[in-house]
């Protein structure tokens, strides 16, 4: 089969040949429909220093797909040949404290496919029957393949009740705008969404996003009295911070109202000072910090959210054929894209 694979250190992808994937008792054999780039594929693809001191090579690339079960193995019960299934990423041990409480999403001893074993950009990829979502045959494969990192914006956006609340959300990349498409199906009343790009603004208005503030064409005093305005000097019910950018950080938590909550998702690149005090104490703010997905419990809430006019198409702006995975990467490193999709 065809696969793209990091071989040796350096930037860069190759996309080759590789031996068909065999299943395990436990196992079943994908055929891949779709594949969509996530950051975590652009972190291998330009070999930071995350991806050096974190990935071993060779490995095939890619965690998030949807495609069509071919080959199932013998103790395999949860699927059958012919159905169409996304997959959860993180593999889960299954024996620590947090997977036998009901945390599988911080399991202490997880891989993620892609990263610690190979992934999806490729023609098949073999997967434990586990993690598999069979998922629903109306929703096609660049939306299908994309359910595992809208599960982040999904309980990013739903760590609490939004109806009738205002959202700020500040970082419009891919899970950015799926948790205002998330946030404006659930009933939030107001969307605030703040970003560097007017590219990336103009697709989160595209998905119901009510007021959009550029922080590249602004200062922060004044994108703080924007929202002062909007809000009627009230402050925002709701901070999803999904950036990682020091100063949009700040922006969450100075936005937030006294008893308010802020969503962490984003990674900052280092260490970020907090005025513990005036930030978040005496205000009362409660934080969730998110990694990954509730699992399963987001998947049936991505499933219901479908059912009840969940619209993400706007964020899907290219696709390519596998082989042109270069130019995905090219707009994914640029900035001017919204969610990149491969097909194999």
């Amino acid at each position: 089969m065809h696969a793209v694979r990091k071989l040796a250190p350096g930037p860069g992808l190759i996309f080759t040949e590789q031996p068909d994937p065999r299943p395990g008792p436990h196992d079943v054999v994908v055929r891949v429909k779709a594949t969509s780039i996530c950051g975590t594929d652009a972190h291998i693809y330009n070999w930071d220093p995350w991806a050096e001191s974190r990935i071993h090579l060779p490995l095939t690339v890619g965690h998030e797909l949807c495609g069509e079960v071919v080959e199932v193995g013998s103790a395999v019960t949860l699927v059958s040949l012919g159905e169409y299934v996304a997959a959860e990423s993180h593999l889960t041990c299954g024996r620590c404290f947090q997977c036998r409480t009901g945390q599988a999403h911080v399991c202490r001893s997880y891989r993620i496919l892609g990263v610690d074993l190979d992934g999806s950009y490729a023609e098949y990829v073999a997967l434990p029957e586990a993690v598999l979502w069979k998922t629903a045959p109306d929703i096609p494969p660049h939306l299908a393949c994309i359910q595992e990192p809208l599960g982040n914006a999904v309980d990013a956006a739903l760590a609490e009740d939004v109806t009738g609340q205002t959202l700020l959300i500040t970082g419009c990349g891919p899970t950015g705008l799926f948790a205002a498409a998330v946030a404006r199906t659930a009933g939030a009343a107001t969307i605030i969404a703040s970003d560097v790009s007017d590219y990336r603004l103009g697709l989160a208005k595209q998905l119901g996003v009510d007021h959009t503030l550029n922080v590249k064409a602004d200062t922060p005093e004044a994108i703080a009295s924007a929202i002062r305005d909007i809000t009627e000097g009230e402050g925002v019910d709701a901070s999803l911070e999904m950036s990682g950018d020091p100063t949009a950080l700040h922006q969450a938590f100075q936005a937030v109202k006294n008893g308010g909550r802020v969503t962490l998702f984003g990674i900052p690149k280092g260490p970020i000072c907090f005025d513990l005090p005036n930030e978040i104490i005496f205000k009362g703010i409660r934080v969730y910090g998110v990694t990954g997905r509730r699992l399963f419990e987001t998947w049936y809430r991505i499933a219901g959210l479908f059912k009840a006019g969940l619209d993400v198409r706007p964020v899907v702006t290219h696709t390519f054929p596998l082989a042109e995975f270069e130019q995905g990467f090219a707009l994914l490193n640029s900035g001017q894209c919204g969610k990149v999709v491969l097909f194999p």
